[in-house]
């Protein structure tokens, strides 16, 4: 059996480390599957999910020249297609966040809706664009800065 990119392999886990697992592919091969590729949710602690032993099946990612392989278990799972992924967590934007997105993807929008632009109108306008973005950080930033005492001048 011929070990290509793309493939799906069947294969025992051989050692775990705290970066990932190292899978036997049989016929005096093995790979890495880094704990990233271990599995869609978060994995603090790959003994937790693996075992030596365990028998897995992994996608070939990727061979390099000097014969690593690169695994990944989550990836060799077939799953249906979904809209888009769920978020594990949520972030609660302040008001300037909104305000700084609601005009950023304004500012976007009109940019793509004329494409006929040269490439110096676009060029001076993503340069407006980038100082007043900045600008808004700096301001919103400002006096936000960790330490003692009051602000500086």
């Amino acid at each position: 059996m011929s070990i290509e990119v793309g493939t799906k392999v069947d294969g025992k886990i051989s050692g775990i480390t705290n970066f990932g697992a190292f899978v036997d592919l049989g016929e005096h091969r093995s790979g890495l599957v880094h704990i990233s590729e271990v599995s869609d949710s978060f994995v603090k602690d790959i003994h937790s999910v693996l075992k030596v032993g365990d028998s897995v099946t992994v996608k070939v990612l990727s061979i390099a020249d000097d014969g690593k392989i690169a695994l990944s278990i989550r990836k060799a799972v077939e799953r249906p297609a979904q809209a888009a992924p769920k978020k594990s967590h949520e972030y609660h934007h302040s008001r300037d966040d909104r305000q700084f997105n609601h005009q950023s993807n304004h500012q976007a929008k009109q940019h793509h809706s004329n494409a006929n632009e040269s490439f110096d109108q676009m060029l001076s306008g993503f340069l407006k664009d980038s100082e007043s973005r900045l600008s808004m950080l700096k301001k919103n930033t400002d006096g936000k800065r960790g330490g003692r005492g009051g602000r500086r001048n």
